[in-house]
Protein backbone atom coordinates (compact mmCIF):
# COMPACT_ATOMS: atom_id res chain seq x y z
CA UNK A 1 0.00 0.00 0.00
CA UNK A 2 1.40 3.32 -1.07
CA UNK A 3 1.36 6.17 1.46
CA UNK A 4 -0.05 9.51 0.45
CA UNK A 5 2.38 12.40 0.82
CA UNK A 6 1.50 14.95 3.49
CA UNK A 7 0.08 18.25 2.30
CA UNK A 8 2.25 21.30 2.76
CA UNK A 9 0.98 24.31 4.61
CA UNK A 10 0.89 26.31 1.39
CA UNK A 11 -1.26 23.66 -0.36
CA UNK A 12 -3.61 23.49 2.62
CA UNK A 13 -4.00 27.27 2.67
CA UNK A 14 -4.55 27.44 -1.10
CA UNK A 15 -7.22 24.74 -0.89
CA UNK A 16 -8.94 26.53 1.99
CA UNK A 17 -9.03 29.82 0.11
CA UNK A 18 -10.48 28.09 -2.96
CA UNK A 19 -13.13 26.40 -0.86
CA UNK A 20 -14.05 29.68 0.88
CA UNK A 21 -14.29 31.42 -2.51
CA UNK A 22 -16.62 28.75 -3.87
CA UNK A 23 -18.82 28.94 -0.76
CA UNK A 24 -18.94 32.77 -0.97
CA UNK A 25 -19.80 32.68 -4.67
CA UNK A 26 -22.55 30.13 -4.05
CA UNK A 27 -23.97 32.16 -1.16
CA UNK A 28 -23.94 35.36 -3.22
CA UNK A 29 -25.71 33.71 -6.13
CA UNK A 30 -28.21 32.13 -3.76
CA UNK A 31 -28.94 35.51 -2.17
CA UNK A 32 -29.43 37.21 -5.53
CA UNK A 33 -31.50 34.33 -6.79
CA UNK A 34 -33.66 34.45 -3.67
CA UNK A 35 -34.32 38.16 -4.11
CA UNK A 36 -35.35 37.67 -7.70
CA UNK A 37 -37.37 34.50 -7.18
CA UNK A 38 -40.49 36.50 -6.39
CA UNK A 39 -40.39 37.89 -9.92
CA UNK A 40 -41.30 41.50 -10.34
CA UNK A 41 -43.31 41.71 -7.11
CA UNK A 42 -42.93 43.38 -3.73
CA UNK A 43 -44.49 42.89 -0.31
CA UNK A 44 -47.50 44.99 0.65
CA UNK A 45 -50.21 44.97 3.32
CA UNK A 46 -53.81 44.52 2.28
CA UNK A 47 -55.68 46.94 4.60
CA UNK A 48 -58.88 44.93 4.25
CA UNK A 49 -57.15 41.93 5.87
CA UNK A 50 -54.91 43.77 8.36
CA UNK A 51 -55.95 43.45 12.02
CA UNK A 52 -53.35 45.91 13.39
CA UNK A 53 -51.73 43.24 15.59
CA UNK A 54 -48.41 45.08 16.04
CA UNK A 55 -46.30 42.45 14.25
CA UNK A 56 -45.17 44.96 11.60
CA UNK A 57 -43.34 46.81 14.34
CA UNK A 58 -42.04 43.71 16.11
CA UNK A 59 -40.97 41.45 13.23
CA UNK A 60 -39.47 43.71 10.56
CA UNK A 61 -35.72 43.15 10.13
CA UNK A 62 -35.31 46.94 9.99
CA UNK A 63 -35.51 49.23 13.01
CA UNK A 64 -37.74 51.17 12.73
CA UNK A 65 -39.96 49.04 10.53
CA UNK A 66 -40.30 49.64 6.77
CA UNK A 67 -44.04 49.62 7.38
CA UNK A 68 -45.58 53.04 8.01
CA UNK A 69 -49.00 54.45 8.75
CA UNK A 70 -50.61 56.10 5.72
CA UNK A 71 -53.38 58.70 5.86
CA UNK A 72 -55.90 58.61 3.01
CA UNK A 73 -56.92 62.27 3.07
CA UNK A 74 -59.70 61.72 0.50
CA UNK A 75 -61.59 59.78 3.17
CA UNK A 76 -60.91 62.08 6.09
CA UNK A 77 -61.96 65.67 6.47
CA UNK A 78 -60.74 68.01 9.13
CA UNK A 79 -61.90 67.02 12.57
CA UNK A 80 -61.85 68.20 16.14
CA UNK A 81 -61.32 64.95 18.02
CA UNK A 82 -59.27 62.46 16.04
CA UNK A 83 -59.69 58.93 17.38
CA UNK A 84 -56.26 58.01 16.05
CA UNK A 85 -54.62 60.90 17.89
CA UNK A 86 -56.15 60.79 21.38
CA UNK A 87 -56.17 57.98 23.93
CA UNK A 88 -59.57 56.24 23.84
CA UNK A 89 -62.11 56.97 26.56
CA UNK A 90 -60.09 59.82 28.03
CA UNK A 91 -62.37 62.32 29.81
CA UNK A 92 -60.25 65.32 28.78
CA UNK A 93 -58.61 65.34 25.37
CA UNK A 94 -55.20 66.80 26.02
CA UNK A 95 -52.47 67.13 23.39
CA UNK A 96 -49.76 66.35 25.94
CA UNK A 97 -47.82 63.11 25.55
CA UNK A 98 -50.01 61.41 28.16
CA UNK A 99 -53.12 62.13 26.09
CA UNK A 100 -51.78 60.94 22.75
CA UNK A 101 -52.39 57.44 21.48
CA UNK A 102 -49.17 57.19 19.45
CA UNK A 103 -46.31 56.02 21.70
CA UNK A 104 -43.69 57.95 19.69
CA UNK A 105 -45.63 61.12 18.83
CA UNK A 106 -45.70 60.40 15.08
CA UNK A 107 -49.12 62.04 14.64
CA UNK A 108 -49.20 65.81 14.73
CA UNK A 109 -52.10 68.19 14.43
CA UNK A 110 -52.34 71.66 13.00
CA UNK A 111 -55.20 74.06 13.68
CA UNK A 112 -57.21 74.83 10.54
CA UNK A 113 -60.09 77.04 11.75
CA UNK A 114 -62.69 77.01 14.48
CA UNK A 115 -62.65 73.63 16.24
CA UNK A 116 -61.10 71.83 13.24
CA UNK A 117 -57.61 70.34 12.97
CA UNK A 118 -55.58 68.61 10.28
CA UNK A 119 -53.72 65.50 11.40
CA UNK A 120 -50.53 64.29 9.69
CA UNK A 121 -48.25 61.27 10.10
CA UNK A 122 -44.50 61.80 10.50
CA UNK A 123 -43.30 58.60 8.79
CA UNK A 124 -39.76 59.02 10.10
CA UNK A 125 -41.10 58.61 13.65
CA UNK A 126 -43.73 55.95 12.88
CA UNK A 127 -42.84 52.48 14.23
CA UNK A 128 -45.85 50.66 12.67
CA UNK A 129 -47.41 49.63 15.98
CA UNK A 130 -50.87 50.02 14.42
CA UNK A 131 -52.53 51.63 17.45
CA UNK A 132 -53.73 54.68 15.53
CA UNK A 133 -54.94 52.53 12.63
CA UNK A 134 -56.89 50.24 14.93
CA UNK A 135 -58.57 53.11 16.78
CA UNK A 136 -59.35 54.93 13.52
CA UNK A 137 -60.91 51.76 12.10
CA UNK A 138 -62.96 51.05 15.24
CA UNK A 139 -64.14 54.57 16.07
CA UNK A 140 -63.35 56.75 13.07
CA UNK A 141 -63.69 56.52 9.32
CA UNK A 142 -60.80 54.12 8.59
CA UNK A 143 -58.70 56.65 6.70
CA UNK A 144 -55.48 55.39 8.33
CA UNK A 145 -53.87 52.11 7.28
CA UNK A 146 -50.45 50.45 7.25
CA UNK A 147 -48.35 50.15 4.08
CA UNK A 148 -44.84 48.96 3.26
CA UNK A 149 -42.61 51.83 2.17
CA UNK A 150 -40.51 50.35 -0.62
CA UNK A 151 -37.79 52.98 -0.37
CA UNK A 152 -37.03 51.42 3.04
CA UNK A 153 -38.01 47.75 2.53
CA UNK A 154 -35.34 45.18 1.64
CA UNK A 155 -37.97 43.06 -0.19
CA UNK A 156 -36.72 39.89 1.50
CA UNK A 157 -37.91 36.77 -0.28
CA UNK A 158 -38.85 35.34 3.12
CA UNK A 159 -40.34 38.38 4.86
CA UNK A 160 -40.40 37.86 8.61
CA UNK A 161 -43.48 40.08 8.96
CA UNK A 162 -45.35 38.04 6.33
CA UNK A 163 -44.50 34.85 8.20
CA UNK A 164 -45.72 36.33 11.51
CA UNK A 165 -48.89 37.95 10.09
CA UNK A 166 -51.87 36.14 11.67
CA UNK A 167 -54.40 37.44 9.14
CA UNK A 168 -52.45 36.85 5.92
CA UNK A 169 -52.53 40.56 5.12
CA UNK A 170 -48.95 40.57 3.78
CA UNK A 171 -49.18 39.86 0.06
CA UNK A 172 -46.98 40.02 -3.00
CA UNK A 173 -48.16 42.70 -5.45
CA UNK A 174 -46.78 43.86 -8.81
CA UNK A 175 -43.78 46.17 -8.36
CA UNK A 176 -45.27 48.53 -10.95
CA UNK A 177 -48.38 49.10 -8.77
CA UNK A 178 -47.11 48.43 -5.25
CA UNK A 179 -49.70 50.13 -3.03
CA UNK A 180 -53.22 49.59 -1.82
CA UNK A 181 -55.41 52.66 -1.56
CA UNK A 182 -58.55 52.99 0.47
CA UNK A 183 -61.30 54.92 -1.19
CA UNK A 184 -64.68 54.73 0.51
CA UNK A 185 -63.46 51.64 2.38
CA UNK A 186 -62.43 49.74 -0.78
CA UNK A 187 -58.99 48.77 -2.09
CA UNK A 188 -58.02 49.90 -5.55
Amino acid sequence: MKERPLMTRRELLRGGVRCAGIVALGSGLGFLGGRGSAGNTVWQINPEKCIQCGNCSDYCVLNPSAVKCVHEYRLCGYCEPCFAFFQPDQPEQTTGAEGQLCPVGAITRKHVKGPLYEYTIDEEKCIACGRCVKNCSLRGNGSLYLQVRHDRCLNCSQCSIAEACPSGAFERVPAGDPHFHRIKGKNT
